[in-house]
């Protein structure tokens, strides 16, 4: 998610970001290796994605904050990439959006995962 915000904000070349974001940051290589096929299949995948926001939200996906916006398309691409159960994937996305957002972004967020959910494949 990290990195999804940070792209947003730089639109650097999605690899030398990760190369970037890892210098200052420690991570088991398996993980490492996981958050970057995440935010890279995320940021090839920007404009599905936010058409799914829009589909499912009352605000074009640029009227939504950054953050909220970051936690939204990593949380649909791990739907799409059906990496994890969509439970588990909703209450990640929620904690990110406790941590770094606001209350109000948490249900905003919960009530656009779950309509987007129900058009994904159940893992």
């Amino acid at each position: 998610m990290q990195m999804l915000f940070q792209w947003e904000m730089s639109r650097k070349e999605p690899r030398k970001l990760a190369e970037q974001f890892w210098k200052g940051a420690a991570a088991a290589d398996l993980t490492e290796s996981f958050a970057n096929e995440l935010f890279e299949g995320a940021a090839k995948q920007i404009k599905e994605l936010d058409e799914l926001i829009e589909q499912h939200s009352e605000w074009k996906s640029e009227r939504i904050p950054a953050i909220d916006r970051a936690i939204l398309r990593l949380a649909i691409y791990e739907l799409r990439a059906n990496t994890a159960q969509r439970r588990t994937v909703f209450d990640e996305a929620l904690e990110l959006a406790k941590k770094y957002s606001g209350e109000d972004s948490t249900r905003y967020l919960n009530g656009i995962l779950h309509a987007v959910g129900k058009t994904v494949k159940k893992s």
